[in-house]
């Protein structure tokens, strides 16, 4: 399944929940905090944009943002939401925008959306052209949860409650993972909706910085800068390209 397949209009109508989930201000507002102190007097550029949910109150915050985003239905929810925030359609690996920048963010474990290795090197490179000397990478990242698969099985059960289901299936040797998202209705109504990723560990993340010149200057376990253990599900990672 390709990204234009899984982004669509009916993702880009659903995937904004105000004031919920990764929407809520104890979710964004460390978030929002975090890059605008990274950017300082100078501008970000936002890979993967979605409908802004991070680009737009980061701009409110008087931060100059300029984002790529590959799809047209997520980017045109964007537009209709802030008309004046200069976003590029295109692949966050090989596009560029004008500008030089204080800080590149890449966020919501979306660089594992690249399903290769090479692209998500591309990613790193391309990141990285856009930075000024002394500029930030940002990367949020789940860290892969093998610990947790039983015995024997390519899956784990990552939420359960009223109404939803949610299930990742594993390919370890590929390093490859679907997320399934199945949601109930009434009787026996269900949808079924997967996602596709290639998980990365936070060394092999570190490995492509360095490809592409970049050196890791902290690693949090959350945007509230919470340190990173090994029993961290996930990370914010931050790499500076050399002044």
């Amino acid at each position: 399944m390709e990204q234009d397949e899984i982004w669509d209009a009916t993702a880009a109508a659903e995937y904004d929940t105000p004031g919920e989930g990764m929407f809520a201000p104890e979710v964004l507002g460390p978030t929002v905090d975090l890059l605008a102190e990274l950017a300082g007097d100078g501008a970000a550029l936002e890979l993967a944009a979605g409908t802004g949910r991070v680009s737009i109150p980061l701009a409110e915050r008087g931060v100059p943002v300029s984002g790529i985003e590959l799809s047209r239905p997520m980017l045109e929810r964007l537009r209709e939401k802030a008309p004046t925030l200069p976003v590029v359609e295109g692949d966050m690996t090989t596009t560029r925008v004008p500008g030089e920048f204080s800080v590149v963010f890449l966020v919501f474990n979306t660089i594992s959306n690249v399903l290769d290795q090479a692209g998500q090197v591309r990613c790193f490179r391309n990141a990285a052209r856009h930075l000024r000397p002394g500029g930030r990478f940002v990367v949020e990242l789940w860290v892969p949860q093998l610990r947790s698969l039983p015995p024997g099985s390519p899956a784990v059960v990552f939420a359960s409650r009223d109404g939803y289901l949610g299930l990742d299936t594993y390919d370890v040797l590929h390093q490859q993972v679907v997320s399934h998202h199945v949601r109930f209705g009434r009787g026996r109504e269900a949808t079924h909706g997967i996602s596709p990723h290639r998980y990365i560990w936070p060394a092999e993340l570190d490995l492509m910085a360095q490809l592409a010149g970049l050196t890791l200057e902290s690693r949090y376990a959350d945007w509230n800068r919470a340190p990173f253990t090994a029993d961290s599900p996930s990370h914010v990672s931050v790499y500076r390209l050399p002044g």
